[in-house]
C-alpha cells in the first residue's frame, strides 16, 4: 500500500545567495503532495529534495507564506526559519514606485501579473519576436500558444500587456509601424532581476562525492557586464574607511552627500534613483568657494566596482590635478592628451578594439560585448557641462543598461583607473539587481566590497 505523504516535512528558509529568494527542503521519502502544493505557489525544483521560489518582483516571502498556509491546511508539517519569518512579517515599501497612486495590495497585483508574463516567456508559452526602446522603457511584441498577439510594455515587476491582437501578424505589423528604426529582433537582454532568478532556479544535483569535493572557484564576469551590486554598502564602506570625509542628508532625506574635510571634493548619492537615472554625482573644486575642476555622474545600475573606482580616485590628492593639456580651447587635433593616451594604452593592453571617428574615439571589448568607453573631442571646445567621456554597457550607448559620464577635464589618474577597471576588472557572476523593494526596518550592515548580494534597505522616516 503506498505510503501516505501527510507526514511530509517542509523547511522554508531564505536563499543563501539571493536577496529575496526562498528555499524549500523536503525531508520525507514521499513528498508528492508537498511538491504539488509548492509548485502551485511558484516553487521550482532544483534537486531531488529541494525547490526554490525566485521571482522578479522580490515578493518571495509573501508567496512563501501563502505556500506554508496551503501545506499546513493539507496536514503537512512546515518549519519556517526565524530569518525568513522576519521577512514575512516585514511590511515592504516600494519607495518611489512609478504607480504611486496604488496601495500596497494593488502594487502586488501589478507585479504578480508581470511575474506571470515572465513565467510564460520562460516556459515557452509566450514567444517574443521583436523588442525596442521607446525612449522610456523596453517594449516588445510576442505570440501566445493560442495564437494571440500582444504588445508588452515595461521590464521586470512593471511589465504589462499593453495591447492584445487576434493574430501575430497584426501585432508584429503594428509594432514595426509604431517603433520603426528602434525595432530589434528577439527578446531584449535579460535584466539583472531575471538573471538572478534564473541562476538560483538552475537545477543542482548533490551527491556525497560532490559534497566532499572542493568547491569550484566562483565564476566571474567582466566588471562592465556585472549587475549593479550594493551601492548602499559601497557608500557606507567608503565613509567608514575614509575618516576625513563626512556625510550629511539633504532636506528631503533621499540623498546623501559625502564631503572631504577640505570642502573641495564631494560625492552625492540618490538612494531612490530609478535604475536608469543618475544616482551618483562626483565633483572636485580648486577651493571651498572656487571653480569646479571636473565632475562625473553614474546611473543607478552602474556596477559598484566602477563607482568604487571613482570614489577612491576622488579621495586621492590627484583628484585636484587635471591633465595639463585639458580644458576649453584644446582640441584633440593638436595632439594626444595625457588622459587620452593613458586610457587608450590601458584598454588596448586589455585587448579592446579602438575605432576613430571624425568627432572622437571609442574602445569596445574584444569579445563584442555591448559595452565601451567613448571620448568626444567636441567637448574640449564647449562648456564643461557636456560629458567628454562616456563609459557604458547595454544595447548601445544610446540605450544603455548603465552609463558613467565624466567631464573633459577629468584628471589623468582618474581616467587611467577607470580604464584599468573596465579592461581588467572581474567580479563574481551573481550580483543583485537594482530597484528591489525595501524593508520597513533597518537592514543588517552590508559586507565590505567587492559587492555582495545586498539585504533590501530600510525605508527612512520622513
Amino acid at each position: 500500500m503506498p505510503q501516505s505523504d501527510t507526514a511530509a516535512h517542509v523547511r522554508l528558509d531564505r536563499h543563501p545567495h539571493h536577496t529575496s529568494a526562498v528555499t524549500a527542503t523536503l525531508t520525507t521519502s514521499s513528498p508528492t503532495t508537498a511538491r504539488a502544493l509548492l509548485s502551485v505557489h511558484g516553487f521550482r525544483p532544483t534537486g531531488e529534495q529541494s525547490l526554490v521560489l525566485a521571482r522578479i518582483d522580490h515578493e518571495e516571502p509573501h508567496y512563501a507564506q501563502q505556500a506554508a498556509q496551503a501545506l499546513r491546511a493539507a496536514g503537512l508539517t512546515v518549519d519556517i526559519t526565524p530569518a525568513l519569518q522576519e521577512d514575512i512579517d516585514t511590511e515592504w515599501d516600494w519607495a518611489g514606485h512609478p504607480l504611486h497612486w496604488l496601495d500596497r495590495d494593488e502594487i502586488r497585483d501589478v507585479s504578480h501579473q508581470a511575474q506571470q508574463i515572465h513565467d510564460d516567456i520562460v516556459a515557452g508559452r509566450l514567444t517574443i519576436h521583436l523588442h525596442a526602446h521607446d525612449g522610456w522603457t523596453i517594449v516588445a511584441t510576442g505570440t501566445y500558444r493560442d495564437g494571440r498577439g500582444v504588445h508588452l510594455h515595461g521590464e521586470d515587476h512593471l511589465r504589462q500587456i499593453a495591447t492584445e491582437y487576434t493574430n501575430p501578424t497584426e501585432a508584429i505589423t503594428a509594432f514595426e509601424r509604431q517603433h520603426s528604426a528602434a525595432v530589434r529582433p528577439g527578446p531584449a537582454p535579460a535584466t539583472d532581476a531575471e538573471q538572478a532568478a534564473a541562476q538560483v532556479l538552475a537545477p543542482t544535483r548533490e551527491t556525497p562525492a560532490e559534497t566532499e569535493a572542493p568547491q569550484p572557484t566562483p565564476q566571474t564576469v567582466p566588471v562592465y557586464a556585472a549587475g549593479a551590486g550594493d551601492h548602499e554598502a559601497l557608500l557606507a564602506g567608503f565613509l567608514d574607511t575614509h575618516r576625513d570625509w563626512e556625510k550629511y542628508r539633504t532636506f528631503g532625506d533621499d540623498t546623501t552627500v559625502a564631503s572631504h574635510e577640505s570642502l573641495t571634493r564631494r560625492a552625492q548619492f540618490t538612494h531612490e534613483a530609478a535604475p536608469k537615472d543618475t544616482a551618483w554625482a562626483f565633483a572636485a573644486y580648486d577651493s571651498p568657494v572656487g571653480e569646479r575642476l571636473w565632475h562625473a555622474t553614474a546611473s543607478a545600475r552602474t556596477p559598484a566596482a566602477l563607482v568604487r573606482t571613482l570614489l577612491d580616485a576622488l579621495a586621492s590628492p590627484d583628484a585636484h590635478r587635471p591633465g595639463p593639456e585639458s580644458g576649453p580651447g584644446h582640441a584633440l587635433a593638436t595632439g594626444p592628451e595625457p588622459a587620452l593616451a593613458k586610457a587608450a594604452s590601458t584598454l588596448l593592453d586589455a585587448g579592446w578594439q579602438q575605432t576613430s571617428y571624425t568627432w572622437g574615439i571609442q574602445w569596445t571589448p574584444p569579445n563584442g560585448d555591448g559595452a565601451g568607453l567613448r571620448f568626444d573631442a567636441r567637448t574640449t571646445r564647449t562648456a564643461d557641462t557636456q560629458p567628454g567621456w562616456t563609459a557604458w554597457a547595454g544595447t548601445s550607448i544610446d540605450r544603455p543598461t548603465w552609463r558613467f559620464r565624466l567631464s573633459p577635464d577629468t584628471p589623468v589618474a582618474v581616467l587611467e583607473e577607470l580604464a584599468h577597471e573596465l579592461g581588467h576588472g572581474h567580479v563574481p557572476r551573481r550580483l543583485p539587481s537594482a530597484g528591489s523593494p525595501q524593508r520597513a526596518h533597518p537592514a543588517a550592515p552590508a559586507p565590505a566590497l567587492p559587492p555582495q548580494p545586498p539585504t533590501p534597505r530600510a525605508s527612512r522616516a520622513r
